[in-house]
């Protein structure tokens, strides 16, 4: 299903080809099963507990081995997309990512709970470089903007639907069967890669507008590139409290029942979804994507403040966080664009790969942080220290735009 160079140079033609539908369709499965696998495991923290007497220290370290396995693999996976191709390696990160899960629902210990997550931070490692490869290189210019919307609006989605189906699952199968049912997820997703997305279709040497020469040597460790790595860092940290330790910190900290606190994340993660489509209109209209990102963060942190210093009521928790989520979510088709706009010809996998390991690193200190709060009886730190790094991530924004800028 490779895009024909004549329709990647058009630049009249807003609506997606049949091609270009078929790719989307492989990395909108894949980016839904990629972040409801990340939120398998922290809804059921609680209950996680409770059964197995561990503290959130010691369940925080299980993303945390999921996110240092990743970070270390996900650059080399990148340049083993850029070289193989991004169809094989994407269906086998699914199938091993729904081994992983189902792994862990028939010998629910905490070591098997370790190794199949640390197994799961592997299949993890494959998602942004192959589904970058696959967008970079298989959708037109005119059309990448919402191509990117397209994609994270999946992941978040994914994430929203995650937290209510988990415990939806442990109530009627229990937890082992929920892990179990979960896992079953990553065979769908890689039968529709295989189906949608035949032999060859995110190939780089497929796309004469976005390949390099054979002998031409590429450099993806540019400063942007690597600046860009530690952009994401901020990023992963900013999101780590709210999407891993909302549900506990709500019940301890905040009163919330175990639904309502479930459904103030899903309100997050579900108009994060809805603002991501609203963003990738955005990002094709406007070249300042650092700035949006910025103002949009801004925004974000005051809301995430209010929950963390501000009496509500859960309603009220609900709402102000469901805005956050649409704000956080608005931004996020503009991140992509600026790590676009850093990729050399033919290297979309390689320089996606380094960038986003930034997601992983954050991802693997953020949980021991924020498990330290939980555990230490400051459930509402989770949200302030949030605030914080938004504001940060902010400030990182606004300074790589007035930089890009300069030059």
């Amino acid at each position: 299903m490779s895009v024909q160079t004549s329709d990647l140079a058009s630049v009249d033609r807003r609506s997606f080809s049949a091609p270009e539908l078929g790719a989307l369709v492989a990395v909108f499965t894949a980016h839904f099963v990629s972040h409801f696998y990340y939120l398998v495991l922290p809804p059921l923290f609680p209950l996680l507990r409770d059964r197995t007497g561990l503290g959130f220290i010691e369940l925080g370290l299980t993303l945390t081995a999921f996110n240092v396995v990743t970070a270390v693999l996900q650059t080399p996976v990148g340049f083993l997309v850029d070289r193989v191709g991004a169809r094989p390696v994407l269906a086998a990160g699914l199938l091993l990512g729904g081994i992983s899960y189902v792994a862990i629902g028939l010998w629910p210990t905490y070591p098997v709970m370790l190794a199949g997550m640390t197994a799961a931070g592997l299949a993890n490692c494959v998602y942004h470089p192959a589904d970058y490869a696959v967008m970079s290189h298989s959708i037109g210019t005119r059309r990448i903007g919402k191509a990117f919307s397209i994609h994270l609006f999946a992941g978040y989605f994914g994430g929203a639907v995650a937290p209510a189906a988990m415990l939806a699952l442990a109530a009627w199968l229990g937890l082992s069967g929920a892990m179990i049912a979960a896992g079953l997820l990553g065979g769908v997703g890689a039968l529709t890669v295989l189906l949608f997305l035949r032999p060859g279709a995110a190939d780089r040497k497929a796309d004469a507008n976005h390949a390099a020469k054979p002998d031409e040597k590429v450099r993806v460790f540019t400063p942007v590139a690597l600046s860009l790595t530690g952009f994401f860092v901020l990023l992963s940290l900013s999101g780590t409290g709210v999407n891993n330790f909302a549900v506990a910190a709500l019940t301890s900290g905040a009163g919330l029942s175990l639904q309502t606190a479930s459904a103030a994340l899903t309100a997050f993660l579900l108009m994060s979804a809805l603002g991501i489509i609203g963003g990738g209109v955005l990002a094709d209209r406007t070249a300042r994507h650092g700035q949006v990102a910025a103002i949009g963060f801004v925004f974000t942190a005051l809301l995430v403040c209010c929950v963390a210093g501000v009496s509500l009521s859960g309603a009220a928790i609900v709402a102000t966080l469901g805005m956050a989520g649409f704000l956080s979510g608005l931004i996020q088709p503009s991140r992509d664009m600026m790590v676009r706009a850093a990729c050399p010809p033919g290297a979309a996998g390689r320089v996606f790969g380094i960038v986003t390991t930034g997601f992983n690193i954050g991802g693997a200190i953020g949980p021991l942080l924020f498990g330290y709060f939980m555990d230490h009886g400051r459930p509402m730190w989770v949200f302030g220290a949030t605030a914080v790094f938004m504001a940060i991530t902010a400030l990182a924004a606004a300074w790589g735009e007035f930089r890009s800028r300069n030059r």
